[in-house]
């Protein structure tokens, strides 16, 4: 299970007991989207090669409110 929290700045990220940073100018170079307007589905597809996506996906502006 990959668990993301994240801020302004980027998201703090554990997969497979690793914990690690994704900065949100890495986030948005990878996904090609400015980084309020991405969604946590689209930062767990970088992460992981095939994730268990499920409910809504939501927009890291959405989820900093």
């Amino acid at each position: 299970m990959t668990v993301l929290s994240f801020d302004e700045q980027g998201a703090d990220v554990v997969y497979e007991g690793t914990e690690f940073r994704l900065e949100a100018t890495l986030i948005e170079e990878a996904i090609q989207k400015d980084y309020p307007d991405v969604t946590d589905h689209e930062v767990l597809q970088i992460i992981e090669e095939d994730p268990a996506l499920s409910g809504e996906p939501r927009r890291v502006k959405d989820i900093l409110g």
